[in-house]
This record gives structure tokens, C-alpha cells and sequence, in this order.
């Protein structure tokens, strides 16, 4: 009797169009273990949408498609329902592919909770921001290694996390992140990442005007959190903010990292200087 192949591939893909003054849904495909909830947004918010992975994890093998569109002038937020969780693999490798694309004017914030590396997992996952004239982007993500209230720390795997940053068709900004293998030392290793639990980035292409403007403001925010331990900084790359922690706390690293998301989407989004309640649950 032939093995049966257990992984699974979850797409989402979402369009927001401009109609009548407001932002509305213009096309959805789900497949599962992906699902997209469209929860009523609070006063001032954008339009809302959840990524729910129904699995409660993802395991080798396992693959994500996430397309989220926005056609001019439409605005909207996009965040999961939960932290992400990738499990234990003995060989084979989990890949996530996240693709957005802002049409001229139009604004997107993807603020999801952080993604959880069991010890031995492996994950290669590739983001990539389209920006048309005048569009606007907030957002980043969370690394937590390993499940430290378990004992437990990321000491061998796989972790491939690129960012690809694209304004009218040219690339301004790439990074990308690679640990292989036993990474046991280069986790512990002061001049990386020094044991760091978790590790978080943050990207801005504000809509309009010179991100120079943001920059103190964003390094001012960042320093209310130097005393939990966090190190932290902000940078101006191709018209670009980019802000990053990294510290031996998951849960104060992600506080801090919801405070200046908050700062920047009031000063920057002009959005409520607020994230979804999914957030604080």
C-alpha cells in the first residue's frame, strides 16, 4: 500500500476595490487549511480581513499562498487570527508565500501575530510589496525561537525569510534572513543573535511625504522599550522606514513592536493609533 502525502496547500486570495466612497470586498478564492474572516471593522477602521489557518499549524511539507490586491484609493488591514505555529520537521520544509500588491493611492497595513519556530522546524517564507504612485504599506512580522516556556529553543532547522520590497515595477529594498542546519551557535552568538527568544521587523512606505519625518519620532517610541532588555533601531532606506528588535523576551518584544505599528499607522496611515482586538486577546 502506497505512503499518502499528509501536507496540505492553502491559498487565500483577496481583492479590496474602491466603490461609493468606501472600500469593499472585489474578490475572494479560499482553499483550505487557509480560511479569510471579514470581522466588522471599529470606528475609522479599514476593512478587515483574518487569515485563519483551520489546521492550527503547519507541519512539513505544507505550503501557503496569501494574494491580497488593492485597486486605487482602497484601504485596508489585513492581520491571522493567531500566532502561526511551525512544527517539528525531519526533513521535509514548510513554504509561505505572501504577495501584496497597492495599487496607486491605495493603502495596506498586514500586521499579523507572531510566527512560533518549534526546535527542528524548517520554513522558507518570501514577501513580496508592490507599490503603485502614491501607495502606502505598514508592515512586518514577529520570529519567536522555539517555545521557551517549555524549555525549549530553536537550535537546529531550517528559517529562509525574505522581504522584497517592489515601487512601479523596480525593486527598492530586498532582505533576506538564513539559518541552517545546527544553528545552536549562531543563535547564541553575541555578534548575531546572542539567545535571543525572538527577533521582529518593521517596514513603511508611507503614502505620501518624506519618511525623514517619521524617523525620531519612530526611534522614540522604540527607546520607551530599551529598559525590557530590547535591542532595537530604525533606518531610512529607499524611501523606506525600517525598524527591527531583537531581545530575550517574545512577549515584550511584541508589546513594543505593537506600540510603534500604533504610532505609525496614526502618524504616517492616518488610522487610529490602534491595532485590532485580535491583537490583545
Amino acid at each position: 500500500m502506497s505512503a499518502v502525502a499528509t501536507h496540505v496547500h492553502g491559498v487565500a486570495e483577496i481583492g479590496f476595490a474602491l466603490r461609493d466612497g468606501g472600500t469593499c470586498l472585489s474578490r475572494l478564492y479560499q482553499c483550505n487549511p487557509l480560511r479569510v474572516l471579514f470581522p466588522r471593522p471599529a470606528a475609522g477602521e479599514p476593512s478587515l480581513a483574518v487569515l485563519v489557518t483551520t489546521s492550527g499549524g503547519l507541519v512539513a511539507g505544507d505550503r501557503l499562498d496569501v494574494r491580497v490586491s488593492l485597486d486605487a484609493g482602497a484601504v485596508a488591514h489585513v492581520t491571522a487570527s493567531a500566532a502561526e505555529k511551525i512544527y517539528r520537521s525531519l526533513g521535509a520544509t514548510t513554504f509561505v508565500d505572501q504577495h501584496f500588491r497597492i495599487g496607486a493611492g491605495a493603502r495596506l497595513e498586514f500586521l499579523p501575530p507572531e510566527t512560533i519556530l518549534f526546535d527542528a522546524a524548517r520554513l522558507r517564507r518570501t514577501t513580496i510589496v508592490e507599490l503603485g504612485p502614491d501607495a502606502g504599506f505598514l508592515g512586518g512580522g514577529i520570529i519567536v525561537f522555539g517555545r521557551r516556556a517549555r524549555g525549549e529553543a530553536f537550535t537546529r532547522g531550517l528559517l529562509r525569510e525574505v522581504w522584497e520590497v517592489r515601487r512601479d515595477g523596480r525593486v527598492i529594498w530586498g532582505d533576506a534572513l538564513h539559518l541552517d542546519d545546527d544553528v545552536a551557535a549562531t543563535m547564541a552568538d553575541p555578534a548575531c543573535f546572542g539567545d535571543a527568544a525572538a527577533c521582529a521587523s518593521l517596514v513603511l512606505a508611507p503614502p505620501r511625504g518624506d519618511p525623514q519625518a517619521l524617523i525620531d519620532g519612530a526611534r522614540a517610541v522604540q527607546q520607551c522599550s530599551a529598559a525590557t532588555g530590547l535591542r532595537a533601531g530604525a533606518t531610512i532606506v529607499a524611501g523606506l522606514l525600517i525598524a527591527r528588535w531583537l531581545g530575550p523576551d517574545a512577549w515584550a518584544l511584541r508589546c513594543a513592536y505593537a506600540d510603534l505599528a500604533c504610532h505609525l499607522r496614526e502618524a504616517a496611515m492616518g488610522l487610529p493609533p490602534r491595532l485590532p482586538p485580535l491583537w490583545h486577546v
